[in-house]
């Protein structure tokens, strides 16, 4: 069940965990785990496991896992309806609003940003708004396209993201005003709630290792078929889905461009580059008072397998109180 407790913020707040990390880390073992100790729902925090079609390759938590605890925003999401952090922090107040013990388990920062800080009110484009920036994306290319933003707007971007410049484009077009305009808003804050983060940091070696071993794993498990069936759909190459990791290279292999040793390598070292930013990005941010936040600078194949003592000074931190 939910605790409640006495807080800087006030008396008698519901507690949230808040479950960060690096991709392959071990976060949804860890989940699982603590979910079990605590009765928790496990709400879903990554970008890609809140999409149905790739449950392999984004390493989504299998049926068995889901039938020992509740899960939420897991494979929610049709990939031709990208997500994006306004969508999600909507659909995990209403998750929160009908959970005892969230667990809100995942790696994408700016999902947890969202929740927790707020987000601008973006107005929704629409679809022709959409359907222009991506023609002309494809058009000019992403450095011209990057050219017709407004300054505030383009000094914040790379001329080379894409997907970012067309979506900034979008809003530009629609609403008259630069995306840099609309994030500078005010914001709603979380409130109400007594946050307690576990941020699993692991040493960069066996991160790597834990990704060579999670890529292998998924191959065994079939997804190269998954990737295959997926790439038959065809949808959007700019969707971000057809971003996942291993997609591409999977992909370039299936077209015969690399072979599958080549394609494998390629994914572990993206992979492994993608890490590196994750924790870059959690470092810097101050998402949580530094008492409320638990550092872990281990890894292990399986939570599950950790000491009682080890899960149960975890589960006295996160019913402490200040």
């Amino acid at each position: 069940m939910g605790t409640t407790g006495r807080t800087e913020s006030g008396i008698g707040q519901r507690t949230a965990v808040i479950l960060a990390g690096p991709t392959a880390s071990g976060k949804s073992a860890l989940a699982l785990t603590l979910a079990k100790r605590l009765g928790g729902t496990i709400i879903n925090a990554d970008a890609m496991q809140c999409y149905r079609e790739l449950r392999t390759i984004t390493a989504r938590p299998s049926p068995q896992d889901e039938a020992q605890a509740p899960h939420l925003l897991y494979g929610v999401r049709a990939a031709e309806k990208p997500a994006n952090a306004a969508w999600w922090r909507e659909a995990a107040l209403a998750a929160l609003a009908q959970t005892e013990m969230p667990i809100i388990c995942g790696g994408t920062g700016m999902y947890f940003s969202s929740l927790i800080n707020g987000i601008a009110n973006i107005p929704d484009p629409g679809e022709a708004a959409r359907t222009e920036a991506r023609t002309l994306l494809a058009e000019l290319g992403p450095e011209a396209l990057h050219a017709k933003l407004d300054p505030e707007t383009a000094a914040k971007l790379k001329p080379g993201d894409s997907q970012r410049i067309a979506r900034a484009y979008e809003v530009l077009l629609a609403t008259g005003r630069g995306l840099a305009w609309w994030q500078a808003q005010p914001t709603e804050r979380l409130t109400g709630w007594n946050l307690r983060m576990i941020l699993l940091d692991p040493p960069r070696e066996s991160l790597r290792e834990a990704i060579t071993t999670r890529f292998d794993a998924m191959l065994e498990a079939g997804a190269l078929a998954e990737v295959e069936a997926f790439l038959a759909l065809g949808l959007d190459p700019a969707l971000p889905l057809m971003r996942a990791h291993g997609v591409p290279e999977l992909a370039a292999y299936l077209r015969g461009e690399a072979s599958l040793t080549d394609a494998t390598a390629r994914a572990i070292l993206v992979t492994h580059q993608y890490t590196k930013r994750q924790m870059t990005w959690f470092r810097h941010q101050k998402l949580v008072d530094t008492a409320a936040m638990q550092i872990i600078h281990s890894i292990t194949a399986s939570f599950t397998q950790l000491s009682e003592s080890f899960i149960g000074n975890l589960t006295n931190f996160i019913n402490q109180y200040d």
